[in-house]
């Protein structure tokens, strides 16, 4: 399988929950490893601040944002906690979100919500969508005077479904309410440019879609609104002595938080350059039509049914089982134990879905495995 690491044997329909890295850019952070080692000290004392600085540029540039307004994270998760446990709301105050938001991401600011008193609401966006305009719409009805904060996701995990996420953060802007956005999903899928988007905070991980290592994400706080945020972690760089002097705390906060191995982060502008060169329009586009076959291909079984039309997902596309009673369970241990096809059976509400990614390493051959499977079982 050219430039993917992935076992040739495993039909790889998931790319969406952890992503693949290429070789090339696995390569890269396996250089950034070794060169820790070789002098860890002068690597992490001396080096790494401006790596990181040079790392962010690129990023910052990608995504078109400032390198002051992006640090680096583990993964969303880490953001979303900042954020749940930074703001200052409490009893009587509201968190909107839709109900169709990631789960860790949805615990984090429910976790903070007992802690604090704010209350977390979830607005239904029932299935099947009909236009951009009346998701917002429809979502807008959640929202109250005591609305502080909306978090929504730009690409939503369990339905694959793509919001329009720069409507509701101008609405949301007009009428005084901080955004964060869930761009779990987004960055190396669709185009990001965080200075059109509008959100007040955005995340989003590198190893998914943009194809970096495990472990890299990135947090995005506009510069007016850094002073909200609190670091989830006090390390060195808090205190007076800081480790990298940074002229700016939010900086200064989520750089030095303790040893850690930086690497992934540090080969992120590798995997940028990846998708910039091998991630053509053409490649994009041919993932995207991949993922529409599977979905209009499944949905000629009796009883398996279409849940989005084209124009609402990219390369995540849903097959809906529920109508065959299936255990997700079971159907998801039979696609890999009898088929070695990795897909995830995803829970969502009442409702079962398959959940198919495909990239630049899908085949044709792999969406008829997966169509024949089901037909099977």
């Amino acid at each position: 399988m050219p430039d993917f690491l992935l076992d040739p044997d495993v039909v790889f329909l998931n790319h969406g929950s952890f992503g693949a890295c290429p070789r090339q850019v696995f390569d890269e952070y396996q250089r950034w490893q070794r060169e820790l080692e070789r002098q860890p000290v002068r690597f992490l004392q001396r080096e790494l601040p401006g790596l990181l600085a040079d790392a962010r540029l690129q990023v910052a540039h990608y995504l078109g944002a400032r390198p002051t307004e992006i640090v680096f994270v583990p993964n969303p998760t880490f953001a979303a906690n900042e954020i749940a446990r930074s703001l200052p709301m409490g009893p009587g105050d509201e968190v909107l979100m839709t109900d169709h938001e990631y789960g860790a991401c949805r615990f984090a600011f429910q976790f903070a919500a007992q802690q604090k008193g704010f209350r977390v609401v979830e607005q239904a966006i029932p299935l099947p969508v009909e236009s951009n305009e009346a998701i917002v719409d429809t979502f807008w009805q959640g929202v109250t005077e005591h609305t502080k904060l909306i978090f929504i996701s730009q690409i939503t995990s369990p339905t694959a479904l793509t919001l329009p996420v720069a409507q509701i953060c101008q609405r949301a802007k007009e009428a005084g309410i901080l955004t964060m956005v869930d761009g779990a999903h987004a960055p190396g899928q669709i185009d990001v440019h965080l200075g059109d988007l509008g959100a007040d905070f955005y995340t989003a991980t590198c190893h998914k879609w943009l194809c970096a290592p495990k472990g890299s994400g990135i947090f995005y706080v506009r510069e007016d609104r850094q002073s909200l945020v609190e670091p989830l972690v006090v390390g060195w760089g808090w205190g007076p002595n800081k480790t990298f002097h940074r002229e700016n705390e939010f900086l200064e906060h989520h750089e030095w938080l303790g040893t850690y191995d930086p690497a992934a982060y540090l080969a992120v502008p590798a995997a940028i350059a990846w998708q910039k060169k091998t991630m053509t329009d053409e490649v994009r586009h041919r993932s995207q039509d991949l993922a529409r076959a599977a979905v209009a291909m499944a949905a000629e079984i009796e009883g398996i049914e279409r849940v989005h039309p084209d124009s609402f997902f990219r390369q995540m596309g849903l097959i809906d089982v529920t109508a065959k009673y299936v255990d997700a369970d079971m159907l998801k241990s039979r696609l890999y134990d009898e088929y070695r096809i990795e897909a995830p059976v995803v829970r969502w509400k009442d409702r079962i879905f398959v959940r198919v990614s495909t990239h630049a390493y899908t085949r044709q051959d792999h969406i008829e495995t997966l169509v024949r499977a089901l037909q099977e079982i």
